[in-house]
């Protein structure tokens, strides 16, 4: 019943709009009313805090269907559960109640995860953000970037060391509102693609955060965003697969109507090579991401954190290779944005990026294979 839902909110809400929203950039608050107001917001939401708590499989398969009508629109709920689930995992009764309920039934509240450095992309114990406690809150110094949501989210989840000497262990997690002291806004990114989404500088100048507003115990914060990030692998993969399928239903249409030597060309070998490779990419990807999001719903971790990352590079690849094919295909007009098939090219890039690059997720999976 869910994914029915779904389905009918892309076809009528989300796909109608994502030309539009592409070209005009800035966040989809469409997509975010729609979503809210039908329960899909926050899928990942435990019962207990008001939420639907849908399986993994099932939030795979939703996201799947979204960035089938428009990567964009994935994205936001991609921030949302990315912004919940160290809250899920590490959060405090109390703490899970503050701000956990805020995202229950219809609610547009919106929130994010504050990782990325300019200097701490890939390589996070890098990262230069500094959190000292003073009698009862902390207070933090540093920047973020490409947070996804950043400038729009309601409350967000900061990563700072508390004890750099530490390294990973010196990692602590926050929970951050948006009006609090410090907290300054940089520029909103002008992107290639999923251009539909906002992703923002954050700076942090003093900023004041209670102590109860830390998820868990300082130095638990590298072990949460781990925790996370293999999961928002497995998010990522879903919106790459939905982006292939589109890519590959929009040439399979196009092929049928497209006459050439007095013939759709659908009917020549060459286009029919191409078709038949994408479509079996797509199919083994899509069956790929799921296997992780059974291996998380199962409870596997370790297992499903590899396939994740499996995953993650697979789904994203196959839709960067699967794009750029629909816009040969299409040729001339494929290169044009009368056509959708050039955005899901550009925002098919971005998935073989960012929640980790395919060549750390290669690190990662050879690292987990080898028991290293």
């Amino acid at each position: 019943m869910i994914l029915d839902s779904v389905k009918r909110i892309v076809k009528n809400e989300i796909a109608p709009r994502a030309a539009e929203l592409d070209e005009a950039g800035g966040f989809p608050e469409r997509a975010r009313t729609v979503f809210a107001e039908n329960g899909v917001l926050n899928p990942l939401l435990p019962a207990e805090y008001g939420g639907v708590e849908t399986s993994f499989l099932l939030f795979s398969m939703i996201l799947e269907e979204i960035a089938y009508g428009c990567a964009s629109s994935a994205l936001l709920l991609i921030a949302q559960a990315d912004g919940t689930l160290p809250l899920v995992h590490g959060g405090g009764t109390s703490l899970k109640a503050r701000y956990l309920r805020r995202l229950e039934g219809d609610s547009p509240v919106l929130t994010a995860l504050a990782a990325t450095e300019p200097g701490a992309g890939s390589d996070l114990l890098s990262m230069r953000t500094r959190a000292t406690l003073k009698h009862d809150r902390y207070v933090i110094n540093g920047q973020k970037c490409f947070i996804t949501n950043g400038s729009v989210a309601d409350f967000f989840i900061l990563y700072a060391y508390t004890d750099p000497d530490k390294k990973a262990g010196g990692i602590s997690a926050f929970v951050v509102e948006a009006g609090f002291p410090g907290l300054i806004y940089g520029k909103n990114e002008n992107k290639m693609g999923m251009r539909g989404s906002i992703n923002s500088e954050l700076f942090f100048e003093n900023l004041e955060v209670p102590v109860e507003n830390r998820i868990g115990n300082e130095g638990d914060g590298f072990a949460n965003l781990m925790s996370t990030l293999a999961m928002s692998r497995l998010f990522c993969a879903s919106q790459a697969v939905g982006i292939a399928q589109a890519a590959v239903d929009a040439s399979i249409a196009y092929g049928r109507e497209r006459v050439q030597f007095s013939k759709p060309i659908g009917a020549l070998a060459p286009i029919q090579f191409m078709i038949s490779d994408m479509v079996a990419s797509v199919e083994a990807a899509r069956l790929l991401t799921y296997k992780a999001a059974w291996l998380f719903d199962e409870g596997r971790m370790t297992e499903a954190a590899l396939f994740a990352a499996l995953a993650k590079f697979t789904a994203s690849d196959t839709a960067m290779k699967v794009t750029t094919d629909a816009v040969q295909i299409h040729g001339g007009y494929g290169y044009m944005k009368d056509y959708p098939v050039e955005r899901m090219m550009r925002d098919a890039k971005l998935t073989q990026i960012y929640t980790g690059t395919n060549q750390i997720m290669r690190l990662v999976a050879g690292r987990s294979i080898f028991g290293g």
